[in-house]
């Protein structure tokens, strides 16, 4: 694959992953290097509110992987004028940093009780604002809130980007798939009673598609915690190095070759995100 004086080879990228979580401060530097050993040679931070910004930053340049600067719904109940203004200077003073590839996550939440939907909707707008503002793609939390993320697109229009975790219909995905995002699948697609997801994976364009962990969580069903687990308080851990297991149960999902997966869904993180593609040391050959 040639992107501009740059020869890509084929690899598989986690475009979704919170590598700053406190579940990796123990062993963060060796879940990186265990991630590339398996061919995952690059994963995107996102960031989850003001409070992590610089965090994902920092951590993107240490491990030379790439970040996003945004507001989570479920954190926007403390977020107000100040939470925006922050995020506008860091996508203002960082806007020629290759390693900031979206705005994100942002979007809303319609699962998680007691958030005020309106208040998300008012951060949700104002992001969307800041991402065309700065002609940024963005990756997108649509949990339980598809139609109304949707709507909030069509009225501002951005550069499109990721509708993360997806786990909507067909006619939802064509929807985004218009709009000019990408769709993000996961450990969620391994699970056998997961129906809709693994037809929807199945049967939405392979252009469409881009691959995802959301680590450290939605741990793919040979990770799940069995049942004497969670009886004694075990936990257990997402990690980017999973990104080919799971790649293979969506190509096998779909009757073509892991190597052909992970050729499409890199090429479509690539467009998705157009500044994963510059040159940088992992992908370069």
């Amino acid at each position: 694959m040639v992107l501009g004086r740059c020869i890509i080879a084929a690899v598989w990228i986690d475009t979704h992953c919170h590598l700053d979580a406190a579940e990796f401060d123990a062993d963060r530097d060796a879940v990186v290097a265990a991630a590339r050993a398996a061919g995952v040679t690059t994963i995107v931070l996102p960031a989850v509110d003001a409070g992590n910004f610089d965090r994902v930053r920092a951590l993107a340049h240490r491990h030379r992987l790439a970040y996003a600067l945004g507001i989570h719904p479920m954190c926007t109940a403390a977020a107000g004028e100040a939470d925006l203004a922050a995020l506008r200077h860091g996508l203002e003073a960082h806007r020629d940093d290759p390693r900031l590839v979206a705005v994100g996550e942002i979007g809303l939440d319609h699962f998680v009780a007691g958030l005020d939907r309106e208040h998300q909707a008012g951060i949700f707008a104002a992001q969307l604002g800041l991402a065309r503002e700065f002609d940024l793609p963005v990756l997108l939390h649509v949990r339980r809130a598809i139609d109304s993320v949707l709507k909030q697109l069509r009225a501002r229009p951005v550069r499109g980007g990721i509708a993360h975790a997806f786990n909507g219909s067909e006619q939802q995905a064509g929807a985004f798939i218009e709009l000019g995002f990408k769709l993000g699948f996961g450990g969620a697609l391994t699970f056998d009673r997961a129906l809709r997801i693994r037809r929807v994976a199945a049967a939405v364009p392979l252009e469409a598609i881009v691959m995802e962990t959301d680590a450290p969580d939605i741990a793919p069903q040979w990770l799940y915690r069995t049942a004497e687990a969670r009886a004694a308080g075990a936990t257990m851990r997402n990690v980017s190095a999973e990104l080919p297991r799971i790649g293979a149960e969506l190509a096998g999902l779909r009757g073509i070759a892991s190597e052909a997966l992970a050729a499409a869904t890199t090429a479509n993180a690539f467009a998705a995100l157009p500044r994963l593609a510059e040159c940088t040391e992992e992908l370069a050959t």
